[in-house]
């Protein structure tokens, strides 16, 4: 009974600790896409620039 109680109380460890980790991830990501959708003049729009003679429909991010 008591090795039981053990591997639960090691289980809850774990999942916290892959909680934090995910946490961590998921703030890493948002930065990271928050960079890349900026644009050069520091404007969040998210419109992706356009290109004379060409269609967005091909582009793909």
């Amino acid at each position: 009974m008591e090795r039981k109680q053990q591997q639960n109380d090691e289980m809850q460890r774990r999942v916290k600790e892959l909680q934090h980790q995910v946490d961590e991830l998921k703030e890493l990501v948002n930065t990271l896409l928050s960079v890349i959708v900026e644009e050069p003049d520091g404007v969040h729009s998210g419109a992706a620039p356009t290109i004379p003679g060409q269609g967005m429909m091909e582009v793909c991010m």
